[in-house]
Formats: C-alpha cells, structure tokens, sequence
C-alpha cells in the first residue's frame, strides 16, 4: 500500500500481473475496481504501459485495455497519470517504444503512481504482459513492480502449462521482495481438462488466497465477476 500525508487515509494500491499475455488482466483489473468502489468512494486504474491503439470517434488514439479501466474507475484523472505511456504498436513494449522513439522511464511510472494515490482511496495498476515482459533493452515489468512495491495479484490463465506459468511467476515476484497479494483462476480455455485439479493444486501451491473464480465468458464482463476482497482491502 501507498501512503499518502499524515493528514489523508492510506491509498489501497495493487499491482495486477499475469501468467502470460493474453489471461485475462484488464477484466480482473476492472472487476476488481468495481469490487473495491462498494468500500472506497475514490477508485482508479492505471496501466503504466500500453502498447496497441486505434482511433477514437473524436480521432484521438486510445487503447482498449486503457479504455476499460476508465470505464471501471470512479474518478477522472488526467490521461498523462492512469496512462503515462501510450505506444501505438500492439507489439512488445520494448519493441514498440523503440519503434516510437521512446524511452520508458521508470522513474516517471512510479512519480504517476504516486500522483494517482494522492487523488485516489484505491489504485488498481495494471501491468504489461507477462511479470518479466520487456520494457527496454534492460529493464522489465518485474523492475517496474519492484520500483512500485505494492502487493501483487497474480492473474493465472487456465490452460495447458498454466502450473508451471503459475509458479515460476509466484517464485519471481517473491524473488524481488514483493508479496503474492492473491491470485485469480480465469477460465481462458473452456477446453481444458482437469480445471479443478489445476485449481486446487495453484491453492496449495501459490501460498496466496484465491481472489475470485472466473468462469469461461464469452464476452468478458467484470461485473460479472465475484470477488472475495480480504478484509484489508475493504
């Protein structure tokens, strides 16, 4: 968590990663700010770093991961804050800065952060990719989550390999002294075999309570998703 003055509450802020790209963290991101605005009256998201745009009606870009945090917050905040960089290839984030000649600044990520938690009672910050993806020839999200220090949810797609994706995520954010917050199981692949084994071995294993059980959805909708918010959060 964040503190803000002596004079404020503490701000509520998480950091939202995954096991891969693709798992399904801007629904759990989203769901999860509108679980959080049933206890907090100030709720916001912020995705550090967005790679992949299309253009709005009112012909500014804008990313839809961005988007559906908006949407999900309580509040409005300048877009330089809940999104600092804005990159307009779908790519890798190291790659799609270079293309863009830009350096992602760490730094200036965490200064955002910072800012949000003043406006805010709760922060749901939401990584890019997987806890490792590339941010630059040196650095990635798990430096950008070490810089950041908040508690992690780890969003764990169930599919094929997710166990080994669960655990060698789990053993990196511990690795950089952050603490497993929570996971979530997200039903990515309605096919899959054995999910409540899967499940109940990432429940033993993860040492981490399990947040919420997403079922398969066709159209994602994070009010559709129940949350079991530990008492700390509420």
């Amino acid at each position: 968590m964040t503190r803000t003055t002596e004079s404020q509450p503490e701000t509520l802020s998480l950091f939202i990663t995954g096991t891969d790209t693709g798992v399904g963290k801007t629904l759990v991101s989203a769901a999860l700010l509108h679980a959080l605005s049933r206890y907090h009256a100030r709720v916001v998201g912020m995705k550090p770093v967005a790679a992949g745009t299309e253009e709005c009606a009112d012909g500014v870009p804008a990313n839809d991961d961005v988007l559906a945090l908006r949407a999900a917050s309580t509040c409005a905040v300048p877009p330089g804050l809940d999104n600092p960089v804005l990159l307009p290839d779908p790519v890798s984030p190291h790659i799609a800065a270079a293309r863009a000649g830009i350096r992602i600044d760490i730094a200036h990520l965490v200064a955002c952060h910072q800012a949000l938690a003043q406006l805010a009672d709760a922060v749901v910050v939401e990584g890019a990719g997987g806890f490792h993806v590339p941010l630059s020839a040196t650095e990635t999200g798990a430096d950008l989550a070490q810089a950041l220090g908040l508690p992690v949810v780890l969003v764990v797609g169930l599919r094929l390999g997710c166990l080994n994706h669960a655990l060698l995520t789990a053993e990196a954010i511990r690795a950089r002294g952050l603490t497993l917050a929570g996971w979530v199981a997200n039903q990515v692949d309605p096919a899959m075999l054995a999910q409540d084994d899967n499940i109940a071995f990432l429940q033993q294993r993860l040492q981490a309570p399990l947040l919420a059980r997403i079922p398969h959805l066709r159209v994602p909708d994070p009010l559709a998703v129940q949350f079991h918010l530990p008492p700390a959060w509420q």
